[in-house]
């Protein structure tokens, strides 16, 4: 069994380094198996890459549920560790996986049920329509997986063990590397395989096997070692805390893949190559943000834990050193993408008209990839502070209200198409993060000092 680390103590930018560098390999791989999907669909057809896009927007709408769980559990196990509740910190994490599978296997049963409208509403009918329909229906068996991964990572997460995940992600992207061939296409004169549906079955396979060695690892851990029933058993009075933290961030989720719903659909008056760029194009953009995901991902078990422990310098010094960190990481980043587009979109296709327009998304992205890391860090502060509802008002104002009228505005009116779409996301995200910058301020400056100044906190 594994003990909590104590992230109160000791320097923090070897907390960082710890934490940061599993978890930004963990999603390396996460996002290296996604990448993987898609260059095995355009293999198929540019139709099939196209439903793999849609389909992968409505899977991430189903797993907020289980992003906002993980999510939640890092900040209110990591606040009862740092504050040495070691009796609170494990009934919030058994009760959270229990929580966590009685809403996989309703979240399930209603993606079943919505799962043909939400890919109707994203595409025109034909070819690529059909089979993002099909590829999703098979897809949401793994929708338990996803959500009992995400709850276990967060009760590792909050005690400082970002290297299960890591693990996890690795092993899945190989066996997601073998697997796809042979779902799609089969073992010669044996069985013919399953086209573009094999893609959904490797996923359901391999993420099946994702969620249960996490599961193992954090019943692992002396918080939920050995669990006896009566803890199992739905405690609501907890479970309405639970939800109280984890519904800000799983909807602040919902609204980004909502406005990812938005886009899509003004995508498509531009055919099904601007819906493949689109896909093809955000794989890539994660593959840069890597750094900066791995650094939020450690902000918040770190600032969770010193905030439990009322250690409020610590905060804002982890949060200045997230800030530091994600910055210099996009110094590199944002040149070599630019610089790079055309090359790794023609990784994935050949189709001179879908990199063309993928070309010009990235190049926009690669100028505003330092605001991304700071929105990054500021959500994960506001969930380390348990006050994730400002999260979901930064969101809504981002996703819900400014990426649509620029969209609309730039990609209509204004008659920019495509390339408007592109420039009123980055729009969006720049005074998005002008919005999260007064925001977190106007939180942190009576729990734990503003964070514009090194002096002495506020009283909490």
């Amino acid at each position: 069994m594994t003990k909590a680390s104590d992230l109160t103590q000791g320097p923090l930018p070897g907390h960082f380094r710890r934490i940061a560098v599993p978890a930004a390999l963990g999603m390396l791989f996460s996002t290296l198996y996604n990448v993987v999907d898609v260059w095995y669909a355009g293999k198929l057809s540019t139709d099939a890459q196209a439903g793999l896009a849609i389909s992968a927007t409505i899977l991430m709408l189903f797993s907020a549920f289980g992003i906002g769980l993980g999510s939640g559990l890092s900040a209110l196990v990591g606040n009862a560790v740092g504050a040495g509740d070691d009796t609170l910190a494990r009934r919030t994490a058994l009760q959270g996986i229990s929580y966590g599978v009685v809403g996989a296997v309703v979240l399930t049963g209603v993606g079943l049920i919505l799962t043909p409208s939400l890919v109707s509403a994203l595409s025109e009918p034909g070819a690529y329509r059909d089979a993002g329909i099909d590829y999703m229906m098979l897809l949401m068996v793994a929708v338990p997986g996803f959500v009992l991964a995400f709850a276990s990572n967060g009760i590792l997460q909050s005690q400082g063990d970002a290297v299960s995940m890591q693990r996890a992600m690795l092993v899945a992207f190989f066996a997601n590397v073998g697997l796809n061939p042979l779902m799609i296409w089969g073992i010669p004169g044996l069985w013919s395989g399953m086209g573009f549906d094999g893609i959904a079955a490797s996923t359901v396979v391999s993420q099946s096997g994702v969620a249960v060695f996490l599961l193992y690892r954090a019943f692992g851990t002396d918080l939920a070692s050995a669990p006896r029933k009566s803890e199992l058993v739905p405690d609501f009075p907890m479970w309405r805390d639970i939800i109280a933290q984890q519904l800000p961030t799983a909807m602040t989720f919902v609204v980004m893949i909502l406005s990812a719903f938005v886009v899509q659909y003004h995508l498509k008056r531009f055919g099904g190559a601007s819906v493949a760029a689109y896909g093809i194009a955000l794989r890539i953009e994660q593959l840069l943000l890597l750094p900066t995901i791995g650094l939020s991902t450690a902000l918040l078990p770190i600032a969770a834990q010193n905030y439990g422990a009322q250690a409020m310098p610590r905060v804002q010094e982890a949060f200045r050193t997230s800030l530091r960190y994600g910055w210099g990481f996009m110094a590199i980043t944002c040149p070599v993408l630019f610089l790079a587009a055309p090359w790794a979109m023609q990784a994935f296709t050949s189709d001179p008209e879908v990199i063309a327009i993928g070309v010009d998304y990235l190049h926009i992205e690669a100028v505003i990839l330092p605001i991304y890391a700071s929105l990054f860090a500021v959500n994960s502060l506001l969930q380390a502070l348990k006050r994730p509802k400002w999260t979901f008002w930064i969101g809504v104002y981002r996703q819900l209200m400014a990426v649509p009228f620029f969209v609309w505005l730039l990609s209509g009116p204004l008659g920019f198409g495509v390339y408007g779409v592109w420039v009123g996301i980055a729009i969006s995200v720049v005074t998005g993060f002008g919005v999260a910058a007064v925001l977190v301020e106007r939180v942190a400056r009576p729990r734990i000092g503003s964070l514009l100044t090194r002096n002495h906190p506020l009283p909490a």
